[in-house]
């Protein structure tokens, strides 16, 4: 579909001066940049270039989000933090507080950030990435705007929710589930319409309780004017266990608010009672667990790789010649990308290179042009 592969460290310093145009500073722009593009490093294109300018860029330009992050301790404990992120870089705020989770468990043995008043973070398996390094079990989580039906209902109430959990391994890659609690993501359906597919069927359920299909542009509309919602894991109603997804996705949504008294639900759409724009005051949570504080980071990693090989060990089902454990896939598209670089599909081009003119950062060209 029009794909460029684009060199990692082009893309690099373009993203990193782009941030920086933006009125972020350096040290906050790499961290923003090196978040974005973890996750095109793991082939999650959803969450990387292609959200580049309308998640972030536009957002700053529409006021909505401060390029300057204001990291606020509102409470502190010896294993806990109460943190209030005033709009800023929601990718700062969520490396600054896994960081500070991290620093609590190597003294403490647990360590617990709590977030109010972010903005979309990115991916969250980064930050159970920093926990796994550093020989501790990362958990993360946070709310989203309201997109996902509960069980047995068609309104948006919660976000997608992601559950991020990550455990260290004597592997080359840790264990890193990380996913929404919903079928599919908002991200990835903008992703479908930039690239032409349509949606998957049974993951978006309209207004009379069935599901939504064909052209994802018209799908998202839907979504985003309340007239259908995505669906939970497991699907539309209780046959295939949607509840679950559904319970789980609440457990996410409580964490991301009660203990940091954050906003919820539908007060994280993104509007105001007029219907104006305005931030989105999204909450996050970052948990972790140091291993040495157990038995150990060594055995700890042997026991978990131990684990997960002798699962992927097991007899695979007819015509499947391998079994994957969380975190193999996108070590796998790491291996054959890091020589190469990013790819990036038409829609992206073109809006980088609005970006690069706009900001007159005329020294970079690209391998599609």
């Amino acid at each position: 579909m029009g794909k460029v592969v684009c060199p990692w460290e082009l893309i690099t310093n373009f993203v990193t001066d782009a941030f920086i145009g933006y009125g972020i500073p350096e040290e906050d722009a790499k961290i923003c940049t090196d978040i974005l593009l973890e996750s095109d490093r793991r082939g999650i294109e959803s969450h990387g270039c292609n959200r580049f300018k309308p998640i972030y860029l536009d957002r700053i330009k529409a006021g909505i989000q401060s390029p300057v992050t204001n990291f606020e301790i509102v409470k502190e404990t010896p294993t806990t933090a109460v943190i209030d992120g005033h709009n800023g870089m929601g990718q700062v705020i969520g490396y600054k507080s896994m960081q500070m989770a991290i620093d609590k468990a190597k003294q403490y043995g647990m360590g617990m950030v709590a977030v109010r008043n972010s903005c979309h973070y990115g991916i969250a398996g980064y930050y159970t990435t920093m926990a796994t390094k550093q020989g501790c079990i990362g958990m993360t989580g946070t709310n989203a705007r309201p997109s996902v039906a509960p069980t047995f209902g068609v309104d948006g109430m919660f976000g997608t929710n992601p559950l991020t959990i990550g455990i260290p391994t004597d592997e080359d890659f840790d264990f890193n589930i990380d996913c929404a609690t919903s079928i599919t993501q908002n991200g990835k359906i903008e992703y479908y319409e930039r690239i032409g597919e349509d949606v998957h069927p049974g993951t978006i359920i309209g207004r009379d309780g069935k599901p939504i299909e064909g052209d994802s542009g018209e799908a998202l509309k839907k979504i985003r004017n309340g007239q259908a919602a995505l669906a939970t894991l497991g699907g539309i109603g209780e046959e295939l266990g949607g509840y679950k997804g559904y319970g789980y996705a609440m457990v996410i949504e409580l964490l991301s608010a009660v203990l940091q008294d954050g906003s919820y639900g539908k007060d994280l759409n993104g509007k105001d009672e007029n219907g104006n724009i305005r931030p989105y005051h999204l909450g996050h949570f970052f948990i972790a667990i140091d291993t040495n504080h157990f038995l150990g980071e060594e055995l700890t990693r042997k026991k978990a790789g131990e684990i997960i090989r002798s699962v992927r060990n097991s007899t695979k089902a007819p015509g499947c010649d391998r079994i994957y454990t969380a975190g193999e896939k996108e070590w796998d598209i790491w291996q054959e990308r890091k020589d190469s670089g990013v790819p990036i599909n038409e829609s992206v081009q073109k809006e980088i290179l609005e970006v690069r003119d706009e900001l007159g950062l005329t020294q970079y060209k690209f391998p599609w042009e």
